[in-house]
């Protein structure tokens, strides 16, 4: 079996891409989680005061733009830069494949609380194809939403003569990944294309076949197109101690957000991710993929944030983690038209044959949690 280890704080596990470990046995995320008790917060404000000042608008017209779903941490992000900070953001929501009910009832909820907001919705058929081609070269089930979220923003930033974009948190840093914006604010496509989308872009977009006028909303921009070689794009999580639960409960005060009334799938939590079924999918190959899953990627926020001892994490993910998301698989081979014979033959090319091995039907993990 690969040899595999967990974060001896959180349980963050090697198999992580682009996870480190310390002489402790800390991950990266946990060591960055002590480091921002010590980081000059108030010089990352005046950066983010002087980011804001030079895009700043006095005419009415819309200063920045912030992708969101309705969830808790684009809310908590809109809120703050309207009223906290006096910009007038415009809200971006790209509709995913399979939304869920109370997905929709957030976002309907954010809106009434007051604010400007534009809904795209991109070729369907499109998406279909970009997702289902995600799914089957990438092991990555809703790439073609996840490429719009990123280039969808950008194409209405430039229609509107925006030239800020903030998403949440920067996830690489957060949770475990490439450092290479720690200490930097600003991002470009680039790194969008070769962390987010996993270098896979070009690939996913090509091997779809589709024809130029479907996919508009899925295309960067060229370079210098109407200025887009000056938005600025950054994450919120670089200039405040980045705490999701903290973002739920403002969220939840200001936003109108509603959390499920049970625990989401593949996890102990109820507040987060409630905006689509194919999140339950991507967690589950990601536990395919590298063993971990959801209830594993949210025990080890609780974790370092001070709210959870490791030993019940552990009894958590042991509990949680790795579910099969049954209640959607109907769902899941309606939209991408297979059988359920092709669907798990998906799954199956990307489960990792080290660390899982296949037990009637099913892939069961070879390792205990240490």
């Amino acid at each position: 079996m690969l040899q595999v280890n967990w974060c001896k704080n959180c349980l963050a596990m090697s198999t992580r891409p682009r996870i480190t470990f310390d002489s402790r046995g800390y991950c990266n995320a946990c060591v960055w989680q002590e480091k921002k008790s010590s980081l000059d917060w108030d010089k990352r404000h005046e950066e983010l005061q002087s980011l804001l000042a030079r895009h700043r608008k006095s005419d009415g017209n819309f200063d920045c733009l912030v992708p969101m779903s309705g969830g808790k941490d684009g809310s908590y992000v809109a809120y703050n830069l309207k009223h906290k900070y006096g910009m007038n953001p415009l809200c971006v929501t790209v509709t995913p494949a399979l939304p869920l009910p109370l997905g929709d009832k957030n976002l309907r909820n954010f809106l009434e609380s007051g604010y400007n907001h534009i809904s795209i919705n991109p070729d369907h058929e499109a998406m279909r194809q970009l997702n289902k081609t995600g799914f089957i070269k990438m092991g990555f089930p809703y790439f073609g939403w996840l490429t719009a979220i990123m280039t969808a923003p950008i194409k209405t930033a430039i229609a509107f003569g925006i030239d800020l974009i903030f998403y949440g948190e920067d996830g690489e840093v957060e949770y475990g990944g490439s450092t290479e914006t720690a200490s930097k604010p600003i991002y470009d496509i680039e790194y969008q294309k070769r962390i987010y989308l996993e270098g896979g872009y070009e690939k996913v977009l090509s091997a779809s076949k589709l024809d130029s006028r479907s996919t508009n909303f899925f295309e960067y921009p060229a370079s210098g197109e109407r200025n887009s070689d000056k938005i600025e794009i950054s994450h919120w999580s670089y200039f405040e101690n980045w705490d999701p639960y903290r973002n739920y409960l403002v969220a939840k005060e200001h936003c109108g957000l509603q959390e499920a009334e049970s625990s989401n799938a593949g996890t102990f939590t109820n507040f987060s991710q409630n905006d689509q079924a194919l999140y339950a999918l991507h967690a589950y190959l990601m536990y395919l993929k590298f063993g971990f899953g959801r209830a594993n990627q949210d025990a080890c926020i609780e974790v370092r944030r001070g709210a959870m001892k490791r030993e019940q994490a552990v009894n958590l993910v042991n509990l949680y983690d790795g579910q099969y998301p049954q209640e959607f698989i109907t769902s899941y081979l309606d939209y991408y038209q297979m059988d359920l014979s092709e669907f798990d033959q998906v799954l199956d090319v990307y489960a990792n044959k080290e660390i899982f091995e296949k037990i009637d039907g099913r892939w069961k993990p070879k390792f205990t949690i240490q």
